[in-house]
């Protein structure tokens, strides 16, 4: 793969324009497709700065991961973990006074994710901030946690899908939407119904691609 910069001129419906920086030869052309009809992927780089909100949960978590650990200078956390994250996945430096809300993002998902995987509980202001995002209820899919309290979940039923009568072995869980929820709470779902429920917790199911699926052992 070869990456190739340029600034985007228009588009129009599926076809786009690009101004590139360098000018591109047939004979790259050729040495990277094989000869084929080039496929390109389209990056566009993220010149949105890290919002407040973003920082605020940020270090919400942070001060949750410094208060379990009971690390000895809580305000040493920030550059501990930043040092723990780059190291582990090979992202660049970065600021939280000035990054993008990507790299802001990511990095908010990968200490989700640690906190997670090392059993570190949010306070309840912290996860009051975080169950809003899309990604906070596939994180909890992941991990097997309840999206509402956090305790053990199951995730082997569906809304809207599975009922009486139905054989969840021979659903098209493709077409299926799912919740983490522990039995406590999977127990008031069924107690309230799908939408009572749903509207109480201000949370939405979600569908689950096939790897994601296979993973957590969920049909087919």
């Amino acid at each position: 793969m070869s990456e190739i910069f340029g600034k985007l001129k228009s588009i129009k419906g599926k076809e786009i324009t690009v101004l590139l920086d360098d000018e591109l030869s047939t004979y790259q052309i050729d040495k990277y497709s094989n000869n084929q009809s080039p496929t390109v992927a389209i990056i566009l780089a993220d010149n949105r700065k890290i919002s407040p909100d973003q920082r605020k949960k940020i270090y919400a978590l942070l001060g949750d991961i410094a208060n379990y650990t009971g690390y000895s200078i809580p305000q040493e956390m920030p550059a501990v973990m930043k040092w723990k994250y780059l190291t582990e996945t090979g992202a660049d430096m970065f600021s939280l006074s000035d990054c993008s809300m990507t790299a802001a993002n990511k990095y908010l998902t990968w200490l989700i994710d640690f906190c997670f995987e090392n059993n570190i509980g949010f306070k309840t202001k912290t996860w009051d901030m975080l169950p809003d995002d899309y990604a906070m209820v596939m994180r909890c899919c992941k991990h097997r946690k309840c999206i509402i309290c956090l305790n053990h979940a199951d995730i082997d039923h569906t809304f809207g899908l599975v009922g009486i009568g139905r054989d969840r072995r021979t659903v098209d869980n493709s077409k299926s939407y799912f919740l983490p929820l522990c039995r406590i709470h999977h127990q008031e779902r069924h107690n309230l119904g799908a939408k009572n429920f749903l509207n109480k917790y201000h949370i939405k199911p979600v569908k689950l691609n096939a790897q994601t699926r296979k993973e957590l052992r969920i049909g087919k």
